[in-house]
Parts: structure tokens; sequence; C-alpha cells
């Protein structure tokens, strides 16, 4: 497993690095994919994910985490076990974060891990468009961080 990390606000602490590797590296043990892949992860702050979600989404607003899939898996496909796979981009506010640890009363840590784990089951093909994905895409969210002690 391969993560490129860019730090476009030059705050991130080895440590919030640390909890993205290892989130990443529990996402793919739990779904049971091959770690031969490669995942950017980008942290910006509220001014430049606003610029990100209103070009790519239409959303003139800063977001918490943006996720670009390069694969498009068909929901429950899974990775291939051989081959190398680039899975795309996570692109994640510090900013956005910082508050809603905030507002949630956990820590920033938690948030981040919480945010990369979204991200990655969206590159992994789930999303949360009905009732019946957003049930498994969140419950599988919570098993991951709960696997890492990532609790609220």
């Amino acid at each position: 497993m391969e993560i490129l990390f860019e730090d476009y606000t030059e705050l991130a602490p080895n440590d919030y690095k640390e909890i993205v590797k290892n989130v990443i590296k529990e996402t793919l043990n739990f779904e049971n994919v091959n770690s031969n892949c490669e995942v950017s992860v980008t942290f910006v702050n509220n001014n430049e994910i606003k610029e990100i979600n209103n070009k790519f989404r239409g959303k003139d607003m800063p977001t918490d985490v943006l996720s670009f899939p390069i694969i498009n898996f068909e929901y429950g496909e899974t990775i291939p076990s051989e081959g190398y796979y680039l899975l795309g981009d996570i692109i994640i506010s510090l900013e956005k974060a910082k508050k809603q640890a905030d507002d949630y009363g956990h820590s920033i840590l938690r948030e981040i891990g919480f945010l990369t784990a979204h991200s990655m089951l969206h590159l992994l093909g789930y999303d949360h468009m009905n009732k019946i994905e957003e049930e498994i895409m969140f419950k599988k969210q919570e098993n991951i961080l709960d696997n890492l002690n990532l609790t609220r």
C-alpha cells in the first residue's frame, strides 16, 4: 500500500498522517482488499476545499471531505486479488475537521479517522444515496473505527 500525502495547510502533525495510514490499512483489511494499491490524501483548508467542491460538484461551499475514485466499482464489486490499483484521491479540510470534532465532542484524530474511513469506502464503491446503502456504509465506518479504538 502506498499513500501519497500532500499538506497544503502545512499544519498537519505526523499523528494526523499516522491515523490516516492506519484507517486506510484497516479499511482495506476490513473489506478483504489486497494492499497492493495507492491512495492520495491531501490536507487543505476550507477555502481550498470550497473551490474544489464548487469545481467538481457545483456546490459553492466548504465540505469536510471529498473522495475521487479512479475505479468505478459496481455496488458490491471488489478489487481483484492480483494487480496494482490506483484507488483515488481523498481531500480533507483540516479546518472543517477541527470544527466538527469540537461540535461532536471528540478528538480531531477520531474525526480525521472517520473522514478517512468514509472516503475509503467511497473509493471502494460504497455510497449512501439511499437508506439501505447509508446503513451499510455507516455500519462499516463504525466497525472500522471501533477496530482501531477510535470511539467517540
